[in-house]
């Protein structure tokens, strides 16, 4: 009876043991199984953290691109060349049937511009063109829709040079040329795309300008025309001899001009 009950006991404790065993090897293996699971999401989430890092820099640099494509472009045409992926042959171009188109120079700078020790070798006289274009630049931030407020824009040009004039103490004056009519305009170069536009109209304008007068605003008889009829005062400074085009009847603008009829009618 004691043997058998020996015998049993043993039994018990070797089944006893073998579940434990078991036990410990299942236990084991769930530990194994879930050391894997946590390695794959560590992974997975390195793997979205990456991910997401490049995914940031590329919008990024898209940014980045855009901004420096629209400081060269127009955003219309800037968002062309963006929204497709064009080759170097497909180019950009639009006709228009009617651009204002306007020229303006400072021709007595170059008799400024000079290299000494004075101005630091042309150096200061460099800086103070600058500052003249960046005061230039904060007038082009305004959209000048109409051929009116075009010849505005030259008034303002006008006013941001003699303000200058003043603290700097020179006397320089602009010279403007102003014609309208239809162009082509489009974009130039793969590497370095330049927007620039084409036609008749660009070039009388530039002569406009060149066939100018210190001061004043030269336009054409049909830009004369269209302003006389927004209430601008124009008058005609003669037959003059223009490059490639022959003789043409040119106006100057006058800065003073019946404003109260002008402003009525570029807002109507």
């Amino acid at each position: 009876m004691s043997s058998t009950l020996a015998g049993s006991a043993q039994v018990v404790s070797l089944e006893l043991h073998g579940v434990s065993s078991g036990r410990v090897f299942v236990s084991a293996f769930l530990g194994r199984r879930g050391g894997t699971n946590e390695y794959y999401c560590r992974l997975d989430f390195l793997w979205k953290n990456k991910f997401k890092k490049e995914r940031e820099e590329i919008e990024t640099m898209e940014n980045l691109n855009r901004v420096l494509l629209e400081n060269v472009l127009p955003a219309h045409v800037a968002e062309h060349f963006l929204a497709r992926n064009l080759k170097n042959e497909d180019l950009y171009h639009q006709s228009y049937d009617c651009v204002c188109v306007m020229f303006a120079s400072i021709p007595d700078f170059k008799e400024f511009y000079t290299e000494s020790d004075v101005n630091k070798e042309g150096l200061e006289c460099l800086r103070l063109l600058n500052e003249i274009i960046a005061d230039f630049d904060d007038e082009t931030d305004r959209q000048y829709m109409h051929i009116g407020t075009m010849v505005e824009f030259a008034f303002a040009l006008v006013a941001k040079l003699d303000a200058i004039n003043k603290h700097s103490f020179n006397d320089f004056m602009l010279r403007v040329g102003i014609n309208h009519g239809p162009v082509i305009a489009g974009v130039i170069g793969a590497q370095k795309p330049q927007y620039d536009i084409w036609g008749n109209t660009v070039n009388v304008a530039s002569r406009m300008d060149s066939t100018g007068v210190l001061g004043k605003i030269q336009i054409t008889e049909e830009t004369c025309n269209v302003l006389l009829a927004l209430g601008y005062v124009c008058t005609c400074r003669g037959i003059i001899n223009v490059k490639g085009k022959g003789e043409l009847k040119t106006y100057f603008v006058h800065t003073e001009m019946t404003r109260s009829l002008s402003q009525g009618n570029l807002a109507s």
